[in-house]
């Protein structure tokens, strides 16, 4: 009886300490936890801008555009003389590319009317795209020629006068007068007038005719 009680004092020591042992037991560590670096957000776009109908573009012209090369159709290049702007903000810097268009280029007639040129602008060129746009019409109109004329028939007559007073004396010189004079009047009525022309680096002022949105 006593070695069975023994025994289980015994027993109940053992368990007890392996009770002791498991509490003390330290608990694993947890594994780090990684902290993902996230990339700051980026900034928002500005709003789209829009230049109302009316607003002025300044520009210059690359080329000199003349009735004499040009016709209806053709494209020509210019650029922003001023920076095109939207309040505060610079929509379009100075030197911005501009392309236009001719809307008109008459001659002119052989006797009467002065030759005539007219453009319009078609696009404009922001951050490498190309916006289109509306603006009015600018026209030029040649200088008139009579003076240049009157010279032309000036001088025929008196061509013809010298050439008459050498044939037939006084009624001879009136004679040759009236056909050099009808000569000249012909070299007038077969030669076109001086072109209408905007020169190359011309400054030209346009509005827009219909709103600009500019993103």
């Amino acid at each position: 009886m006593k070695a069975v009680t023994t025994g289980i004092v015994l027993l109940m020591a053992l368990l007890a300490g392996c009770s002791k042992d498991s509490g003390t037991t330290a608990a694993p560590a947890a594994p780090p936890q990684e902290v993902e670096a996230k990339a700051p957000p980026p900034p928002p776009e500005p709003a789209p801008s829009v230049i109302p109908t009316g607003a002025s573009l300044t520009v210059r012209t690359t080329n000199t555009l003349s009735t004499k090369d040009v016709k209806p159709g053709d494209t020509f290049s210019a650029s922003l003389d001023r920076p095109l702007k939207s309040g505060d903000r610079i929509v379009a810097p100075k030197g911005a590319t501009v392309s236009g268009k001719i809307v008109e280029a008459d001659p002119g007639g052989r006797v009467e009317g002065r030759a005539k040129i007219a453009v319009q602008l078609s696009e404009l060129q922001v951050n490498g795209k190309n916006l289109k746009i509306s603006t009015n019409t600018i026209r030029r109109e040649a200088k008139a020629t009579k003076t240049k004329d009157a010279m032309k028939v000036g001088i025929g007559s008196g061509i013809g006068a010298a050439i008459g007073a050498i044939a037939g004396g006084g009624k001879g010189a009136a004679i040759g007068a009236i056909a050099g004079g009808g000569a000249g009047a012909g070299v007038v009525a077969s030669t076109r007038g001086d072109p209408a022309m905007i020169a190359a680096e011309s400054v030209l002022i346009f509005e827009l005719r219909a709103p600009l949105t500019v993103p």
